[in-house]
């Protein structure tokens, strides 16, 4: 796998977006397919190394299952609201922001950049993904039928992930994707509003 700057930030973006949607995946396989030396991942030597260490692997393995038992506990709804949404939306961009930079970092590039370009990556995915998530569930009567759709955001940070690794340069096509799913969303919120706003005159 070509390692050059511009792949490592393709490959960056696609880990960051991915965080975005799921840190927890994310990561772990990320740090795992790193541990192994496999698809051009590597987070060592630097600062980062830690993202492929043994110690780091468990931590990113039992935040999921806790995260899972938690929503089967609290359901869909409250998940998604409040204070749990938020701490689990900063969580996506810290994790996004320090894989993006081991990337760099891992193979002798400033690290900083990535911080910024990953935490910013996985806000974009936020913002394109749980929205659309969140419409749908309003729309399902049953809540294990509500809670079966984050398999679906998991199903999609592991193939982003996957794929990025594969080929790094798909992380740009998965930016512009994603952005205009995000695009999208804000404009159809804003007809509805301003819907709204003319049925209340």
């Amino acid at each position: 796998m070509n390692n050059s700057l511009p792949f490592l930030i393709g490959l960056g973006l696609g880990l960051g977006l991915a965080a975005g949607m799921r840190p927890y995946l994310p990561a772990l396989i990320s740090g795992a397919l790193a541990s192994g030396g496999l698809l051009g991942l590597s987070y060592s030597p630097g600062t980062f190394s830690f993202l492929q260490s043994t110690w780091w692997l468990v931590a990113s393995a039992a935040a999921l299952l806790a995260v899972y038992l938690l929503q089967l506990r609290l359901g869909s709804q409250r998940m998604d609201s409040g204070p749990i949404a938020a701490a689990l939306s900063g969580i996506g961009v810290g994790v996004g922001a320090v894989l993006f930079a081991g990337t760099l970092s891992g193979h002798g590039e400033l690290s900083w950049p990535g911080l910024l370009g990953g935490a910013v990556a996985a806000l974009l995915a936020q913002a394109a993904v749980w929205p659309l998530i969140r419409r749908a569930r309003a729309r399902l009567p049953e809540e294990s039928t509500r809670n079966a759709l984050t398999l679906y955001v998991d199903v999609g940070a592991v193939l982003l992930t996957i794929l990025t690794a594969l080929l790094h340069p798909l992380g740009y096509l998965a930016v512009l994707l994603l952005a205009w799913l995000a695009l999208a969303g804000r404009r159809r919120a804003g007809g509805r509003y301003a819907g709204l706003r003319i049925l209340g005159r």
